[in-house]
């Protein structure tokens, strides 16, 4: 048995974001019919409290049968060091006799198709003529955010944030249609009264039940959706520091992207899409590169 293995160069090369974004709709859509198996993710901290493991798995029935699993350990620290905070691979199963087929880097797909799933939610619950973004953070997903963001917005304003710039957001966020919060804060970076009417907001740096970036302002007064209820009510910060249950979703966005859900209603309807991540999305980006590597000639074989 031969594994394909591509390093962070290749696959970066091969998973263009245009397609990734597509190819998030179409899982997403996949998972609302029920026609993936999504289990939760366990998770085990150091005991110093410096990094965390996560095991994303995910597996596909039906004729073309897979398995998949991102081993990701998250070092926040990472950033002081040049490097990418969340480290790992994805390793894709054949689904029918379980053999290893291929291992990638984690770190560019994490990154790509975090930012896809969200100019997906974008592209699927801002209000029309949106015409200005403004996303904070600083690091790797409030770079590949803003590629997002112009690739469903081309015209748009983009405004930027970080911490480095002193002060709140309070000013980039004025008039902003689209908001995107991409950062590491623990405790609510954006409040509800710096919000424009009608305003989407990406909630994407909180991915652990003990640390949000909205205020619980703006998740009681915003129509919430999510990649995956069973995660958020569980793995959500955002919503469960708010006092906040499965009762205040309103919709998964495969739901809203398979038509089961109206998504946004009115102009004026403050809408968020909390972010958590899911290992689908990880089998489809890891799909995409693999049959897109062999194709190319890319990667190498290795016996296994």
């Amino acid at each position: 048995m031969s594994v394909l293995v591509l390093g962070e160069h290749d696959v970066r090369r091969l998973l263009d974001l245009d397609a990734c974004i597509e190819a998030m709709a179409d899982v997403l859509r996949q998972l609302a019919r029920g026609e993936l198996h999504q289990p939760l993710r366990p998770m085990t901290r150091a005991p110093d409290g410096a990094s965390l493991m996560g095991l994303m798995p995910a597996q596909r029935g039906g004729d073309e049968p897979a398995w998949s699993l991102k081993e990701i350990v998250v070092v926040p620290a990472n950033p002081t060091r040049g490097l990418d905070p969340h480290q790992g691979a994805v390793l894709l199963h054949d689904g029918r006799t379980g053999e290893l087929r291929a291992l990638l880097n984690a770190s560019p797909i994490t990154e790509i198709r975090t930012a896809a799933v969200s100019a997906v939610a974008t592209r699927a619950l801002a209000r029309r003529g949106a015409s200005v973004v403004a996303i904070l953070g600083g690091g790797v997903q409030a770079r590949s955010h803003l590629a997002a963001m112009r690739a469903v917005l081309p015209d748009a304003e983009i405004r930027s944030w970080t911490r480095a710039d002193g002060g709140s957001p309070e000013t980039a966020l004025r008039n902003a249609d689209v908001v995107c919060t991409c950062t590491s804060a623990r405790e609510p970076i954006l409040r509800r009264d710096w919000l424009a009417a009608g305003a989407h907001v990406n909630a994407v740096g909180s991915s652990v039940a003990t640390v949000r970036e909205l205020d619980t302002e703006t998740m009681i007064a915003a129509t919430i959706f999510v990649d995956r209820r069973e995660s958020a009510v569980n793995e959500a910060g955002d919503l469960l520091l708010a006092g906040l249950g499965a009762e205040a979703i309103a919709a998964e966005l495969g739901e809203v992207l398979a038509g089961d859900h109206p998504g946004r209603t009115r102009d004026d309807e403050l809408t968020v899409f909390k972010s958590l991540g899911l290992g689908v999305e990880d089998l489809a980006a890891a799909e995409l590169v693999v049959a897109r590597a062999r194709e190319q000639g890319l990667g190498t074989e290795v016996d296994f």
